[in-house]
């Protein structure tokens, strides 16, 4: 069960969201489990992408929470859209971040929740609910793990480096170049996909990240999570991420990193 984390001294209204914040991931995360590894309607969207009866339900009850608890706030969900765009705040949900591993009943998918303040994550969340692992990150004041801190590593250089290659199919589909560097970067590289890597490197098990065609519910929730354990996330310009970003992001441990991977990635 996710519990928000120390909330002494935090600005004003941080305390409240992180309460709802945790609040929201346990009813999503007990949500999923209900679906997972059941009997799943599938459906494919333009992109090809399936959608399940647990990514529609998930985020039904996580709209339902947030219409009766803020109902100001603009929401930007994976399945219904974007509700009060116009909106000062605005909560991005990702009901299922990997509805390809939840479909074949792989643990590894997420729930993904951010809270917006004019565009500038102040919140985020990255749930594993079959893990069992809940990380909340507050702008400015720490990331937890179940309710503990946690922060990235200290490596600095690429040579040392635990890395992840996410949507590594794509990369190498779109980026041929790019992709071999990468598989000739890095102390230890594994491949992956979805939001558990960037999770880890919050809790400092792996330094860097690389993914490739993202969305806004994919990336905001967790960079607000990366960041506040004290890591770096950017597009692949090194720029800060925001709702109109292309879907291309670093996540890494340590500015040296950070920017030792900019370079790779830019050639």
């Amino acid at each position: 069960m996710l519990t928000p984390p120390n909330t002494v001294a935090t600005p004003e209204g941080t305390a409240d969201i992180a309460i709802h914040a945790a609040e929201i991931a346990n009813i999503a995360a007990q949500a999923a489990r209900g679906y997972f590894r059941g009997r799943l309607g599938v459906e494919f969207k333009a992109d090809e992408s399936p959608v399940t009866q647990a990514d529609k339900g998930v985020e039904a009850v996580v709209r339902q929470y947030l219409a009766e608890n803020f109902p100001d706030d603009g929401i930007f969900g994976e399945e219904q859209g974007f509700e009060g765009q116009d909106r000062q705040n605005i909560w991005i949900v990702d009901p299922i971040d990997g509805t390809r591993s939840f479909l074949s009943g792989h643990p590894l998918f997420g729930f993904l929740l951010g809270y917006l303040t004019n565009g500038v994550p102040r919140l985020g969340v990255i749930g594993m609910p079959a893990l069992n692992e809940f990380l909340i990150g507050m702008k400015g004041q720490g990331a937890t793990l179940n309710g503990k801190p946690v922060s990235v590593s200290v490596t600095h250089q690429l040579s040392d480096a635990v890395f992840f290659v996410n949507e590594g199919d794509k990369i190498y589909r779109d980026h041929p170049a790019l992709f071999d560097r990468l598989m000739n970067s890095g102390q230890t590289r594994r491949f992956a996909y979805d939001c558990y890597p960037h999770a880890l490197l919050a809790m400092g098990h792996v330094d860097a990240v690389i993914d490739y065609d993202l969305q806004p519910y994919d990336y905001l929730p967790v960079s607000a999570v990366v960041e506040a354990a004290g890591g770096i996330m950017s597009d692949w310009e090194g720029k800060p991420l925001g709702l109109n970003s292309d879907g291309r992001v670093i996540s890494a441990a340590t500015p040296q990193l950070h920017s030792e991977l900019l370079d790779l990635v830019n050639g």
